[in-house]
C-alpha cells in the first residue's frame, strides 16, 4: 500500500485508528521522495509500524493505492528512535508487477549502480532533518526480504 508517492515533499502516514492517511511531515524545499514508499499490509515490524516498502514503478501512485508487486530484495538499515536508540528499520525493495521500466529488475544487483548510494544519502538527510541518525547495513536478496515479511506478518 502506497503512503507517500515518488516526487512528493509531503510525507503521508496511514493512521489505522482513523482509517485514513494523514500528513506526517513536509520535506525541506528541494527535497522529495525518490520512489514510492509504503508498507506491506497486515505486518508489524520492530519499530512498531508495518513493514516498509520502497516500490519501483513507472509513474508515481497515490496514497492508499495497493500495488501488486514482486519483492526483489531488502535494504537493511538502522535509524535512531525518538530517544536516540538505534533500531532496525529495513525497507523491502519491490517492483510493480505492471512496471515496464523496471521489469528486468529481479534482485538488488540489477539496480543502477548509484541507486543504493543515492537512497542512503536520501535517508541520511531525511533523518538528519528530524534530528535522527541513519545507517545502512546492506542490501540483501528477495529470499531475505520474504523472510522479513513472513516474520512480521500479523497473525
Amino acid at each position: 500500500m502506497i503512503e507517500t508517492p515518488k516526487g512528493s515533499r509531503n510525507k503521508f502516514a496511514y493512521d489505522p485508528d482513523m482509517g485514513a492517511f494523514t500528513l506526517s511531515s513536509v520535506l525541506a524545499e528541494g527535497m522529495v521522495f525518490p520512489y514510492d514508499f509504503g508498507f506491506v499490509p497486515q505486518t508489524k515490524d520492530e519499530d512498531g509500524d508495518a513493514t516498509d516498502v520502497l516500490l519501483l514503478m513507472d509513474v508515481p501512485a497515490f496514497p492508499g493505492c495497493v500495488v501488486e508487486s514482486r519483492v526483489v530484495g531488502v535494504i537493511q538499515c538502522e535509524q535512531s528512535d525518538d530517544g536516540g536508540k538505534m533500531i532496525r528499520n529495513d525497507r523491502v525493495l519491490a517492483v510493480a508487477t505492471e512496471s515496464h521500466v523496471h521489469a528486468d529488475i529481479k534482485n538488488p544487483r540489477d539496480l543502477n549502480s548509484k541507486m543504493i548510494e543515492e537512497l542512503e544519502d536520501f535517508f541520511i538527510a531525511y533523518n538528519k532533518a528530524k534530528g535522527k541518525k541513519f545507517k545502512m547495513l546492506g542490501c540483501k536478496n528477495a529470499d531475505t526480504a520474504m523472510k522479513l515479511v513472513k516474520k512480521t506478518r500479523v497473525k
